[in-house]
């Protein structure tokens, strides 16, 4: 399963990048991811957005075991 998400990051990065921003993958237990948002999205406000609508979005279209991703 971790495997399958970091795949599914790799995509999601590049966007991130682009804003001086980056996600690195915390942990996966029980259908929860917990990543840190690093750089620019770090202190970012709309971070939880970037967060929910876009990460957890994403990762939950291709992985349909994930149940939620949170910050760590």
């Amino acid at each position: 399963m971790k495997e399958k998400v970091e795949a599914a990051l790799e995509k999601i990065r590049p966007m991130l990048q682009a804003d001086g921003g980056d996600v690195e993958l915390v942990s996966v237990e029980n259908g929860i991811v917990k990543v840190r948002l690093q750089g620019a999205c770090a202190g970012c406000p709309m971070s939880q957005m970037t967060l929910k609508n876009g990460i957890e979005r994403v990762l939950k279209q291709q992985i349909p075991e994930i149940k939620s991703v949170e910050s760590a």
